[in-house]
């Protein structure tokens, strides 16, 4: 057998040699500095990147996890699911996107509201997902808002929302453009009842979310390099033809200009929630008991 032959064969064995599959989701890359993070390694940095400190974007179910005392979040108001009032289509039915979502997501609306403890302290929290449908405005996220914003001056506790959303949700018209309207009526209410209302800004944060109940909070917490705004920097570029500020619409620029509070590391955002409804709310406040019943919650 001469050189070129064997290496021929050689190199055919190599070929037909099966590889070894790596499974999906083991590794990913950063977008802010490319590196490769464990998934495992990722998790426990609760979604940053160890190296530079980027945050991925997560789901409402996991901001829950990371913000609420295990076992004290109880779902509320879940019964309310969106309707087609228009008859929307667009390249697909906007029927067919709310199914779609639902099954992605396990939730019937882009916004989990619910009562929890955070270290202690018992509160509303409305947490928004950008997983459904870009965490758009409709009418149910809404009324849901606005309904548990009312829950929390019946029970005389903190309401605490988290945004992550591209803004209202086109495929519903002025209906959700209301929406906006009647977040800040409520939030109004709440102010007036001298209840606080603590918002945080993850990434992205736009549109008319921005503009109506996630910057209408006593204090407003950002997600370090979040965007938020109401119309994008592209928009605003192309619209006034002129060249934006550097980090123009990230939470630090915003924080340098006040409009934000402060801007909080995720790893410490829960431990600065309990700080700030240490300072809100009175002894007997804290230590009273959740007086929803398990009937009543089921029936909301």
């Amino acid at each position: 057998m001469n050189e070129t032959s064997w290496l021929k064969r050689r190199r055919q064995g190599i070929k037909e040699s099966s590889k070894r599959d790596v499974p999906d989701g083991l590794w990913k890359k950063c977008d802010g500095c490319g590196e490769i993070i464990y998934h495992k390694e990722l998790e426990k940095h609760l979604w940053t990147c160890p190296s530079c400190g980027h945050h991925f974007r997560i789901s409402g179910d996991q901001y829950v996890e990371i913000l609420i005392d295990e076992g004290s979040f109880v779902e509320l108001l879940t019964g309310l699911e969106s309707t087609d009032p228009l008859g929307f289509v667009d390249s697909k039915r906007y029927s067919e996107r709310i199914t779609a979502a639902r099954k992605k997501t396990g939730h019937s609306s882009a916004v989990i509201t619910g009562s929890g403890r955070l270290e202690g302290h018992l509160a509303m929290v409305a947490v928004l997902d950008f997983s459904f449908m870009g965490g758009s405005m409709g009418s149910v996220m809404g009324e849901k808002i606005a309904r548990l914003t009312r829950m929390a001056i019946e029970e005389r506790v903190p309401l605490v929302t988290l945004a992550s959303s591209g803004g209202a949700r086109m495929q519903e018209g002025i209906l959700s453009l209301m929406q906006m309207a009647k977040t800040s009526a409520m939030l109004a209410k709440l102010r007036d009842e001298g209840l606080p209302h603590i918002a945080i800004q993850a990434h992205p944060t736009t549109g008319g979310v921005t503009a109506s109940f996630a910057s209408l909070g006593d204090v407003i917490l950002a997600e370090p390099g979040a965007l938020i705004g109401f119309a994008g920097p592209r928009v605003i570029q192309q619209t006034i033809k002129q060249d934006l500020p550097e980090g123009f619409q990230t939470s630090e620029f915003l924080l340098e200009h006040g409009m934000v509070d402060h801007v909080v590391h995720r790893k410490e955002l829960k431990s600065a929630l309990a700080k700030l409804l240490d300072f809100f709310t009175d002894d007997g406040r804290d230590k009273a008991e959740d007086t929803l019943g398990q009937a009543r919650r089921q029936g909301l």
